[in-house]
Order: structure tokens, then C-alpha cells, then sequence
């Protein structure tokens, strides 16, 4: 019979019998129990820079010329922001009445009129055209959009040529679906009015 530490009881002279040293448990000097190590490194995260991400470029706007003042604002504040190699995330209001409702919501809750364009920059609403060709001619402008993703002003989606909205995959862009389940004909559920969906390459 063997007691806990190993060694044969009765001493008879014999040798204590000793665990090879890789069933041993070793103390390394650096070892920390799991708490410990736990708690060093969320303190050591602590201490670290945090990677900031780049703060998101909103831009409303419209593809319909109706009205022509419009349209041109439209085009003025997208070229001034291509100016500055910035990504833009547009959002086009004529394709998507959803995009118009969330912009009239997002102007609604500051007090302002639904207009076009509107230039949000990392969440904070920047104004309209006259605003935007203020704060470039001051400078102010390109400090606003620090820290904005760059992106090159030549580029263009391959999912979906630079219209940022593509055909509906479940229903084709025809706006229906067909449950075979209840044997009939029902509105998808996956595409808007236009059956299109935002394509998910290039947009937010």
C-alpha cells in the first residue's frame, strides 16, 4: 500500500517511487492562475489603442431629374465628396421608398424639412448642397471627413455597376413567390416596390 506522497509504507529501505516528469505538475514562474491571467490581460486590452473604424459617409440623394435643381445638387455634393477619395455609402431615395421614409424620419427628429441632398457624416447630419459647398470652401470640410474609409473615385461595383441596388434573387425582381406549402402566389418579403435589394458588395 502506497500512501499520497508515493512512498511505500513500512520504509523498508527501498527507493520512493516518483511519478515521471511528465504526468509532474510544473510551477513556472510566469504562471498565472486563470482569474489572474483573466484579469491581466482584459487590463492589458485596456491599455492598448483602440482601433477606431472608420466613420461612415451617408449620402441621400435622387436619380430622377424631375426636378432639375435637384438632380444638379445631387450631382454637385457627390462630386465634391469624390474630391476627396472618400467611400460614400449613397443612398438613393427614387429607388427605394424605404430609404425616403428613414431619410424623413433622420430629418423629422432634428427639425428639418425633407430636402435633397443630405450628407450625414459618421451619424451627424451635415446639411444639404449649400451647407456641403460652404464647409469645402472653408476647409472644414476635409476635417469632417477625416478618418472617413478611402476609396478610389473611379471605382466601380462589379455586382452591381455603381446603381447600388441589384435584382432580387428570391423572386427574380418579379415581386412575387410562389408558397408551395399553401399553394399560392404571395408578395416576397426579401425586395422593394421596385423588386430590387441593396446590393450587399458595395453598400452598407
Amino acid at each position: 500500500m502506497e500512501d499520497c506522497g508515493g512512498v511505500a509504507a513500512g520504509g523498508g529501505g527501498k527507493k520512493p517511487f516518483q511519478l515521471t516528469r511528465s504526468l509532474t505538475y510544473h510551477h513556472h514562474q510566469g504562471h498565472r492562475p486563470a482569474a489572474s491571467a483573466a484579469r491581466w490581460r482584459r487590463q492589458q486590452l485596456a491599455d492598448e489603442p483602440r482601433a477606431q473604424r472608420p466613420q461612415a459617409v451617408v449620402l441621400y440623394t435622387t436619380s430622377l431629374r424631375g426636378v432639375r435643381r435637384t438632380f444638379a445638387d445631387c450631382a454637385a455634393v457627390r462630386a465634391i465628396l469624390r474630391g476627396f477619395r472618400v467611400a460614400v455609402d449613397e443612398r438613393d431615395v427614387s429607388m427605394d421608398a424605404a430609404l425616403r421614409r428613414e431619410l424623413q424620419a433622420l430629418l423629422a427628429a432634428r427639425g428639418r424639412a425633407f430636402a435633397l441632398p443630405q450628407l450625414f457624416i459618421g451619424g451627424r447630419l451635415v446639411g444639404g448642397a449649400d451647407e456641403v459647398r460652404q464647409l469645402n470652401e472653408t476647409g472644414q470640410l476635409r476635417r469632417l471627413l477625416d478618418g472617413a474609409a478611402g476609396q478610389d473615385p473611379a471605382f466601380v461595383c462589379d455586382a452591381c455597376g455603381g446603381v447600388r441596388f441589384v435584382p432580387c434573387t428570391g423572386c427574380g425582381g418579379g415581386r412575387k413567390v410562389f408558397v408551395e406549402e399553401e399553394d399560392r402566389v404571395v408578395r416576397c418579403g426579401e425586395c422593394n416596390e421596385n423588386g430590387l435589394v441593396r446590393c450587399a458588395n458595395c453598400c452598407s
